[in-house]
């Protein structure tokens, strides 16, 4: 049995592609990856994070993103889709390009099981070359559980761990706070 060679996409190539394809996908140094598409839960989650957020920061110098929003990593070639983004200040955009983002605060990534090892290594050791970048926040969709990375001056990155309805999430990098109670509003475990 012969193999065969997997194609490799300049980020060119990827970006003509997907302006035009129905559905969204991933480019990973030279690799074009379909994106899945999310459950209820995801979304909800997600929704309710991006919409608290939005809130909060309304007339400040910061912009809040949700899943749609195209963010280019340089220093890893990567175009991703994360669910939640914050930035401070003004866009800045890949070069040539008004609809690719490079410069996050903040990003959340609700968790699934096809995604989960990746978000949680890969994903996040290519975040953290964004020079911008400073807080990171996993959201898992089957239970309460919360994980927070935040980026000190020495670069550094500390942990912390919210698993209690009750616990609430304060982000370092701006002012804002969310109950677990609130993350998971409308959210079926069941599910």
């Amino acid at each position: 049995m012969q193999l065969q060679e997997e194609r490799q996409y300049s980020p060119t190539e990827y970006l003509e592609l997907e302006v035009i394809s129905e559905y969204r996908h991933e480019y990973i140094d030279g690799q074009i990856i379909p994106m899945t598409g999310g459950t209820p839960n995801h979304n909800q989650i997600a929704l309710n994070l991006s919409g608290s957020l939005n809130f909060a920061l309304k007339r400040q110098a910061y912009r809040v993103f949700i899943a749609d929003q195209r963010l280019w990593i340089a220093k890893k070639q990567i175009h991703t889709y994360p669910d939640v983004m914050v930035v401070s200040g003004s866009l800045e955009f890949s070069e040539g390009r008004t609809d690719t983002i490079t410069n996050p605060l903040i990003i959340a990534e609700v968790l699934s099981k096809s995604t989960r090892s990746y978000d949680i290594d890969e994903k996040f050791a290519a975040y953290r070359t964004i020079p911008n970048f400073q807080e990171y926040i996993l959201i898992d969709q089957y239970k309460n559980h919360v994980e927070q990375y935040y980026k000190t001056d020495d670069n550094k990155w500390i942990f912390s761990e919210y698993e209690d309805e009750d616990s609430i999430l304060i982000l370092s990098s701006i002012q804002f706070q969310i109950s677990l109670v609130d993350i998971y509003d409308k959210v079926d475990f069941d599910d």
